[in-house]
């Protein structure tokens, strides 16, 4: 199997928001806590601890939802940068192992431990030290997945939550695979997931003898990487300081917005925003699009992509603007808009050469 002599470890923070704020508010312990926006703003929950699970409050669930299934549960705002300054300590312990460390977010990466600095020869031996120094650094737990590649890494690392530790050792993968659904693989969502049952895919060993033709109709390009994935293929290597692809932000009002003007202002608000997060990680975009939610929950996206690459202000601004006034957003009154969001993509390092932009 390619891959199979790598020794690919995935760290994965336990319910990393509401972890950090339950370590800081000893009163919060034991309690089902969420970090999110609120109800009234028809935020949505970023975290829940494993208190809220129980009751069945995940991740990326409408807030209202949240507090229907727990009316006990404390919802809390983000505080991102207490987050970030934690994120930074576990990713200088996760650097003490090795320099090919690829974070994935804030509470996830990859190692590859093949060859490290703690001069270990098990990858699990590896976990275990990054685990117990995360712990006393920190005073949070993570778990942690041990496999030959990043797939069946990130599968292993959430066998066992939270404080977890499993192990696949590469004449462990077969029987490891034979026990997974095909909603483990990558790229498979509800609706891929629905298609593969339809053709009467359900655990993910069933796709190697799924006919070629049928998959490749159903599920389009994809049917190729599932298929490797499915027989534990996986030869993407961890790539430290992977460059960022976009910057984006978005806001869901509590209110729709039905004035055409108001609606222009905040989607200026929304692409300076995007302007200044290029200005600060020092990176020009060429692609600006904006993405309209309506009333309705239909959802409309546009962009626009420049031959010069950009981080001026006003440019992308006027980009973004132009491309609202070709939605149902721009019309007076303007359709009623319930989410707005401005994003920059194509991005390329800011090396103070381009001809255009600020």
């Amino acid at each position: 199997m390619p891959g199979a002599l790598r020794r690919i470890i995935h760290i994965d923070m336990d319910a990393f928001y509401a972890s950090v704020e339950q370590r800081d508010a000893p009163e919060l312990r034991g309690r089902p806590v969420a970090v999110g926006g609120s109800a009234e703003s028809r935020g949505v929950i970023a975290a829940a601890s494993y208190e809220a699970r129980r009751h069945g409050v995940r991740s990326a669930m409408p807030t209202s939802r949240a507090l229907r299934l727990c009316p006990d549960l404390v919802l809390l705002r983000p505080d991102f940068q207490r987050y970030r300054a934690v994120s930074r300590q576990v990713m200088d312990i996760l650097h003490s192992a090795t320099p090919l460390v690829e974070p994935i977010a804030l509470d996830e990466a990859y190692l590859d431990v093949t060859e490290n600095l703690f001069g270990e020869r098990y990858a699990t031996r590896v976990a275990q030290r990054l685990k117990q120094e995360i712990r006393d650094a920190t005073g949070l737990t993570a778990s942690a997945g041990v496999a030959p590649n990043k797939f069946l890494a990130k599968i292993a690392s959430g066998w066992r939550k939270p404080d977890g530790l499993t192990v696949i050792p590469p004449e462990r993968v077969e029987a490891f695979l034979q026990e997974l659904p095909v909603e483990a693989l990558w790229g498979v969502g509800p609706v891929t997931a629905k298609k593969l049952h339809a053709l009467g895919v359900r655990r993910l060993v069933e796709l190697r003898t799924t006919d070629a033709l049928a998959l490749r109709q159903s599920v389009g390009r994809q049917a190729d990487s599932l298929r490797r994935l499915a027989i534990g293929e996986d030869d993407r290597p961890v790539t430290p300081d992977r460059p960022r692809k976009s910057v984006s932000g978005e806001t869901t009002y509590a209110v729709d917005l039905a004035d055409g003007a108001e609606i222009r202002a905040e989607i200026e608000r929304l692409a300076r925003r995007a302007a200044a997060t290029l200005a600060d990680k020092q990176l020009r975009a060429r692609t600006v699009n904006i993405k309209v939610r309506f009333g309705d929950f239909s959802t409309v996206t546009r962009s626009h992509t420049a031959s010069l690459a950009t981080r001026d202000p006003e440019e992308i601004v006027a980009r973004a603007i132009a491309l609202v006034e070709r939605t149902e957003a721009s019309g007076e009154p303007a359709r009623a808009v319930r989410l707005l969001g401005v994003g920059v993509h194509e991005l390329v390092p800011d090396y103070g050469t381009q001809t255009t932009g600020g």
